[in-house]
């Protein structure tokens, strides 16, 4: 089913309801579903004691690719969908910069690490090689050094780090149930800037976000 990027709010429930109701789709070359790679980011900065903020981050990083119209693999038709973009956009209306801007800057850092560290390239996985050429390709030195001084790029450097290391087989929660129930459980860690907004409906083609919910 296809997702509309037409809607200004997500509540945390809808997006809780989105990874139910399409994180079991996945993108060629990549060994795991996108509520899979969430939950393992997720714990990698879990695993590394970072910050409640950084932790939803990574979890959250890909949200704009279940926001997207162009299901599947994009890479692979040669589009850009501009995910980080769109994710951060999301989810700076509800928790802020801590959260949104590791989002928005992980694809950057991606380009920065392909810059710096020319080994890094190696570790990508094949639909992240796809999407790096889409993207631009490695930062120029100027560009590199601009990256440097743009507030929250050290959390996205960390972010981009985990983002390509839990793309592992076999490595989830005992249930789908209970990645979903740790994911509610940190949404409740990082306070909401309007903790009073209510939910909004975020349409989709066919049906809305909230009806996806009783599904």
């Amino acid at each position: 089913m296809a997702r509309s990027v037409a809607m200004q709010f997500l509540s945390p429930q809808d997006i809780l309801a989105l990874y139910r109701t399409h994180g079991q789709l996945r993108y060629t070359g990549e060994p795991v579903s996108h509520l899979t790679h969430a939950w393992q980011c997720g714990q990698l900065a879990f695993f590394a004691e970072a910050l409640p903020q950084l932790q939803l981050a990574c979890w959250l990083h890909d949200l704009g690719h279940l926001l997207s119209d162009l299901a599947e693999t994009p890479s692979l038709r040669g589009h850009n969908d501009r995910h980080e973009d769109l994710g951060a956009d999301l989810l700076a209306h509800l928790w802020g910069p801590e959260v949104a801007e590791p989002v928005r800057l992980h694809v950057q850092a991606k380009r920065y690490l392909v810059s710096r560290h020319p080994g890094y390239r190696a570790k990508l996985s094949e639909d992240s090689l796809r999407s790096l050429a889409l993207q631009g390709g490695e930062l120029s030195p100027d560009e590199c050094l601009a990256f440097e001084g743009t507030p929250h790029h050290k959390s996205a450097l960390l972010l981009r780090v985990w983002d390509e290391q839990a793309k592992q087989k076999d490595w989830f929660a005992a249930s789908r149930h209970e990645a979903l129930a740790h994911l509610a459980e940190l949404m409740t860690q990082v306070p909401l800037l309007h903790p009073s907004q209510a939910p909004c409906t975020a349409p989709t083609r066919h049906q809305t976000v909230l009806e996806l919910t009783r599904a």
